[in-house]
Parts: structure tokens; sequence; C-alpha cells
């Protein structure tokens, strides 16, 4: 269950690193906004400097934007139904097995082979059942990575009309390749409030 816990979390940070490195209006020329200087737009319409560059922290949005939250919860919830019903149904054949073992000197040799051979079959169905669960539980990952993705794009589609961002970069534990941030280029926070919005989740009955 190790490996798996470990898969699931590294899909949950993927599900959240689809903000590195977007590009966007990447076919617009730099010329025609004017020359660079200190990673900004010269200027815009009302004369004030446009950073091209911003950045998102990773680790804020993964504990601030609802849906993604939530997401987690359900993945982390299913996990912990699939580790219980796989130590339920371990615990189940050990019982079953002391069970046997107290007829001691009364198990004939046929007896004890037909149980080990039963004992085998149960152990392979069980391991079985929790690979089946925990492949599903991946697939239902995938398709909830996929939605967020759409999701964010858009979003950061929408987002980037008026902000005309050339880079919109990632920042977090373990996806920290920036050297210096320069703290005003932070959009966390816009992101989050957007995110946040757009992705509501519906009223439950």
């Amino acid at each position: 269950m190790k490996q798996f816990s470990f898969v699931v979390n590294i899909f949950l940070v993927a599900a959240v690193a689809v903000l590195y490195y977007l590009h966007f209006n990447s076919n617009k020329k730099l010329s025609a906004v004017g020359k660079i200087t200190n990673n900004y737009r010269q200027k815009d319409s009302c004369g004030d400097k446009i950073p091209i560059v911003a950045y998102v922290e990773l680790d804020s949005l993964n504990n601030n934007v609802t849906f993604i939250k939530l997401r987690k919860k359900e993945l982390e919830a299913e996990q912990k139904v699939i580790a219980n019903d796989y130590e339920t149904s371990y615990r189940a054949l050990t019982i079953e097995r002391d069970e046997f073992l107290k007829k001691g000197n009364a198990i004939t040799q046929q007896e004890a082979e037909t149980f080990q051979a039963k004992l085998g079959q149960r152990q392979q169905e069980i391991e079985t059942a929790k690979q089946t669960k925990a492949q599903r539980l991946a697939e239902k990952g995938a398709k909830i990575m996929e939605d967020m993705q759409g999701k964010v794009r858009t979003f950061m589609k929408e987002y980037n009309k008026d902000k005309n961002y050339s880079y919109i970069l990632a920042t977090g534990t373990g996806l920290d390749y920036l050297f210096f941030k320069d703290s005003t280029l932070n959009i966390t926070n816009d992101v989050i409030k957007g995110l946040n919005a757009q992705m509501k989740e519906p009223v439950k009955q």
C-alpha cells in the first residue's frame, strides 16, 4: 500500500503542476509591444510598465483551491477504503487459518494440503481485488486531473486576456526552479480566487 500511496501523492502533485510553464500568446511578436527592459515590456497604453513574467505558488493552490482540496480528500478516502478492505480480508483469512490449526494432530495430510491450496487461492483473490480497486482509483484520478487541467487552462487563458503575460511559471516544493522571485510578480492569490469562483462545487441535496 505504501507504493500505491506514493503513486497517489505523485498524481496529486502532478494535478496541481499543470500550471508549470504555461505559455500564452506565443505567436505574438515582442517587437509589436515594445522593447523588453529588466523583464518588463516598455509601457502599456496607460504608460505603466507591464511584466512579461508572473509566477504561481503551487503549494498555496493545493491548500486553498476548493476543487483541488475536495478531489484530494475524495481520492484519499477511497484509498483508505481499499486499505481497510485489504486488511479486513487478510484478518479474516488469518482467523480461518488459526481455527483450522486448532485441530492439531487430528488434521490429516490430505486436509492440510486441501486447506493450504484453499488458503493460497483466497490470498491470491485478495491481492487481485486490491490491485483491481487500485487501478480503478488511478483511472479515476487521471480523469480528475484531465478535468482540472481543462478548467485551469480555460481560467488562465481568460485571466491572461487583460494581463498580457508572456509566461506564467510555477514554484513549489520539489518544483522550485526559480533562483530569485520578485514578490510583486506573485499572482497566486488572484489565481486562487479565480479558480475557486470558476470551479464552485454544486450544492448537494
